[in-house]
């Protein structure tokens, strides 16, 4: 048996372990708040509940990655304020974001988040930590799938050009 083959929560976590996830919070904490103040942007009512979704889903894994840093000594980063509900018809239209817009900012943020977690499992020497981020990726790409399903259904997403293949052609 070798010196971290126990319980892996017994195991101090590496440096780097420490800094991803650390780094981890500090960005989703981030995202979080802007996915908010798209929200109040949206007018589709399917992105809006994509918008809760990405919301909820954030907050979750903030608390399991704040209640990992807490057991092991580490400090928090600094939680920048819930943004407030606000009404669509408030905002005015040259200053809105639109719907197909927020969607590709959401598509691009859980691109990242996946990048990011895949990161995180390759540096992990702790078990419960890579399977955390494991488990945080299977729930981002399950989620950018339903995502892109909508963003196809709505027509909002924006293909690179389309490669044609000369065989078929003849």
């Amino acid at each position: 048996m070798g010196i971290l083959s126990g319980n892996p929560k017994d195991e101090p976590m590496h440096y780097g372990e420490v800094y991803g996830v650390w780094a981890a919070v500090h960005a989703m904490k981030g995202m979080v708040v802007g996915h908010q103040t798209l929200r109040n942007h949206a007018g589709d009512q399917d992105l809006i509940k994509f918008m809760d979704e990405a919301i909820d889903m954030g907050k979750q894994h903030i608390q399991e990655m704040e209640t990992l840093l807490k057991e092991n000594g580490v400090g928090l980063p600094p939680t920048p304020p819930e943004r407030p509900k606000a009404e669509l018809e408030d905002i005015p239209t040259g200053a809105r974001a639109m719907d197909p817009e927020i969607a590709a900012t959401l598509s691009a943020d859980t691109a990242a988040g996946l990048v990011t977690c895949s990161q995180a499992m390759g540096q992990c020497i702790r078990e419960d930590i890579a399977s955390m981020f494991g488990q945080f990726h299977t729930q981002k790409a399950t989620f950018a799938m339903k995502l892109l399903r909508l963003n196809k259904e709505k027509g909002w997403l924006v293909p690179p050009p389309l490669h044609q293949n000369g065989a078929e052609e003849q």
